[in-house]
């Protein structure tokens, strides 16, 4: 599935719009042409045509364009920890906090996919304490993860939970938003499943 360019969005309510309507408009828009032309390749001029605002009204909204891509990528951060969080307070079982973290992590993917591409691909240009905080983030939900395989080793279910091994779960769960169609033939669900059966089987204590 391959984002599409977004469309000019008409207000439909007269007068001055709320800044929170008006912030979350331009993070849409934003979303979706960074994702189709990289963070780089957009401009302000062109942000602004898409959200229906002037230059200056953009940038009293964001701030600036790094400001812009911090708070889409931290976006992406907060959405996937605040599911992940759930996922493992909803049961004790380490083996199933685990699944339910896979289906929250891939629901999470397949719902603001313009996000992750963002996230994924232009993490890199952020700079100074922007990218020392998000990294900050991404570091605590690797660590939910983590804590699930270490409750897992200490009941015997799982026989690792070495950060490597956590990171190549985690590397193998992010790369499906490459390939991902929540329109295909296997729902999100039934992808999530399978590769909790095939995580568990390479983690499992024998």
């Amino acid at each position: 599935m391959t984002p599409t360019h977004p469309q000019e969005t008409e207000d439909h309510v007269s007068g001055e719009q709320p800044a929170d309507s008006t912030r979350d408009r331009i993070l849409q828009v934003a979303s979706q042409i960074f994702a189709v032309k990289g963070y780089h390749g957009a401009g302000v001029s062109e942000l602004g045509e898409a959200a229906g605002l002037q230059r200056g009204a953009l940038y009293y909204h964001i701030g600036s364009k790094e400001d812009l891509l911090f708070d889409l990528c931290k976006r992406h951060v907060d959405e996937a920890l605040t599911r992940g969080r759930a996922a493992v307070a909803s049961t004790p079982d380490p083996r199933e906090q685990l699944r339910r973290l896979v289906h929250a992590h891939l629901n999470t993917l397949a719902e603001r996919r313009s996000d992750v591409i963002v996230a994924e691909h232009e993490m890199r240009s952020l700079t100074g304490d922007r990218s020392v905080r998000l990294r900050a983030l991404r570091r605590e939900y690797q660590s939910l993860f983590e804590e699930v395989f270490e409750r897992g080793v200490a009941a015997g279910v799982f026989r690792t939970a070495h950060p490597i091994d956590v990171m190549g779960v985690l590397g193998l769960l992010n790369y499906t938003y490459v390939w991902l169609d929540p329109k295909g033939p296997t729902s999100v669900d039934e992808i999530a499943e399978r590769l909790v059966v095939l995580i568990i089987d390479g983690m499992a204590a024998h």
